[in-house]
This record gives structure tokens, sequence and C-alpha cells, in this order.
């Protein structure tokens, strides 16, 4: 019966999700869940990644199953121990177009320990970073803040203003101000001319 139910809602999800047990706690105990996934793993209808990951994989016809997306992983790894994540500063500048560098590695900033996560031959770095860092973890303005970090005090133009308040529409800025009591001092008039700007 968990397990019908665990697939209904995997299935739901689409290819690609990736899930810890935790995550499906709501439909019966833990060792009922770990049971259900173990047995739809053992099917071939999920995959398992590591111990306590599993994913819904996308096929491909000429590849076959295709590996997990990282951030995918990487979230349902905060997820199942209950963690903070924010994106690293050199990987939000190129996400908001202010760096054509692709970082070498997929790094997050996290509350939990530092770490490294070994999914198939990819390896996801987890960092413990102070509060401050993890300012807006999960939304846009956090990686507005983690982008200015990249580029630094010094290094703000109009270009970057712009840039980054394209990103955000208006409840965003409006949420970019708030935040922006708890980042380093020299952001703040950045973050107003952000929330100013009207090109």
């Amino acid at each position: 019966m968990i397990a019908a139910k665990i697939k209904k809602r995997i299935v739901g999800k689409g290819r690609g999700a990736v899930f810890a047990p935790s995550d499906f706690l709501d439909l019966g105990s833990r060792a009922s869940v770990d049971q259900a996934l173990s047995r739809l793993a053992d099917q071939d209808i999920i995959r398992r990644l590591t111990r306590g990951l599993y994913d819904y994989p996308k096929v491909s016809d000429r590849f076959g199953k295709l590996a997990p997306s990282l951030d995918d992983v990487a979230q349902a790894v905060a997820r199942k121990d209950n963690q903070t994540l924010q994106i690293s500063p050199a990987r939000a500048a190129n996400q908001l177009g202010l760096s054509t560098q692709v970082p070498s590695h997929v790094t997050y900033l996290t509350d939990g320990p530092t770490r490294k996560k070994q999914i198939g031959n990819q390896t996801i770095h987890f960092r413990k970073a102070a509060q401050k860092t993890l300012v807006g973890a999960g939304q846009k303005t956090g990686t507005v803040f983690q982008a200015l970090r990249y580029v630094g005090k010094d290094r703000v133009t109009d270009t970057v203003v712009r840039k980054l308040a394209g990103a955000l529409d208006s409840k965003d800025r409006a949420r970019l101000v708030k935040q922006s009591r708890h980042v380093p001092a020299w952001m703040h008039p950045v973050v107003q001319q952000i929330a100013a700007y009207a090109g």
C-alpha cells in the first residue's frame, strides 16, 4: 500500500526527480518507507544513487539512464539532513551573467558540516558557512547577494547593477532590501541602487 502511494508521488514529480526517504514520512514509518523504496529500486522503477538518496531517472534512447541534476541531488541532501543550502559566489555570478566562467566544482554553502557527496563520477562539495553568508538561501535574493560577493566591493559597476536588477521582480527587490540588514555594510548602497533601478 505504502509502495503504491510512494510510486504514485514519484511518478507525479516526473522523470529526473531526486528524493530521500524523509520526503515520504507522511505516508508511513521510516522502516516501511525504506522497505518500499528498496522494493521500487529492485523493480528498476527508481535508482539508488547513494545511501538514502534515490532518483526517478530520465531515460534516453541512445544513452539509457541519464545522470541526475547535481542541483536536485544537493536539494534532496539538504532536505534529508534539514540543512540550509546557498549557491556559491562563482556559480551565482555565472547564473546571473556577471561571469562566463563555469566553476569546475559544484559547491554549496551550508549550515551543516563541510563534506563531499559522490554521485556516480561526479562530486558535490558542501562547505560550512557563517549564517550571514546564507542570507536569502534558496531565493533569487540569495543568488544576488552571492553574485555581489563574487564581484567584490570595488568592482560593482552600472552594468552589474543593471544585470542584478533585471533578475528580480518587484517582490524580490523588496525582499532584497529587507534581507540586506544581514549582509556586509558595503552591499547596502548597491542594494538600494538595485531596488531603485528603473531601466
